[in-house]
């Protein structure tokens, strides 16, 4: 039976480099779903730390290299995040996408924007020194932690809540929708996933995959969904390569990182990034 074809997906706060992350779920969802256009958007990676990418993130980056290959139809969209500065324009090249600020598009009559939301966190815009020592702190404490990361699942929570994260993108990003036209308005950034509604402006946000609750966004002729990811809805599908193998478009995707920090085409190269690659050159 035909899988249902949604016209967009939208995932972000993927942080690859944290213990944290949930990059193999990420996958999963990405592989078991069918969509026109996958918008990433933002907070792809952690830090600039590329020895913190494990085997799951790299394999992440792999399947986003291959679903942006023209041959698949799919249009990859990546929006920077406030933790992806200074990574996109390299990575982009690799995995083939075009990065934006902020993404705009038009779909059954209604104006879209993508933008990570970063840019309505007054913390996070006036103190930019401060939260990037407090990201590189939080990434030791997450190899202190213990192994399911209790620790620092909770003060990724209340961090959220005592900056009130929330409402404060929220309201910025309907402002913003508001100021150019746009009906739905779509960010990440919070990790927390939400839907509000404002003089007819829809916002919506996309969680993120660093906590227990991981999150990801559709769009098609019903409107706007937001997805809990359940194992248990995959289940069916058996996607643990140990025992079922890979489909065979989805092969040699990622390999093992190695324990030294080498060059960052040799990692490339050695988790299947620049196999085949025949993409026009990307950027900003």
């Amino acid at each position: 039976m035909d899988l249902h074809v949604y016209n967009t997906l939208i995932l972000s706060d993927l942080h690859l480099g944290a213990e944290t992350s949930h990059a193999r779920e990420a996958t999963r969802v990405l592989k078991e779903n069918r969509f026109q256009r996958l918008i990433l958007l933002g907070d792809i990676f952690a830090d600039l730390n590329f020895a913190r990418l494990t085997k799951e993130h790299w394999k992440f980056l792999g399947y986003i290299r291959k679903l942006s290959n023209p041959k698949r139809k799919i249009e990859v969209v990546w929006v920077e995040g406030n933790h992806d500065h200074g990574l996109t324009n390299i990575m982009s090249h690799l995995v083939g996408v075009r990065v934006y600020q902020d993404y705009r598009w038009e779909y059954g009559g209604l104006r879209h924007i993508a933008i990570h939301g970063h840019q309505f966190d007054g913390f996070q815009v006036s103190r930019v020194k401060l939260s990037q020592w407090g990201t590189s702190l939080f990434l030791q404490l997450q190899k202190l932690d213990f192994k399911s990361k209790p620790i620092t699942r909770l003060i990724d929570r209340l961090n959220t809540r005592w900056l009130r994260m929330s409402p404060k993108v929220a309201s910025g990003a309907l402002n913003y929708a508001r100021q150019h036209g746009a009906d739905r308005i779509f960010c990440g950034h919070t990790h927390e996933a939400i839907q509000a509604e404002q003089d007819g402006i829809h916002y919506y946000n996309s969680g993120g995959w660093v906590d227990s609750r991981l999150t990801y966004l559709t769009i098609d002729e019903q409107g706007v969904q937001i997805h809990d990811f359940d194992e248990h809805d995959f289940d069916k599908h058996d996607f643990d390569e140990r025992e079922s193998g890979e489909r065979a478009d989805d092969r040699d995707s990622g390999e093992e990182r190695g324990e030294t920090d080498s060059a960052l085409a040799d990692v490339a190269d050695e988790s299947g990034l620049l196999e085949d690659v025949e993409y026009e050159g990307v950027g900003r």
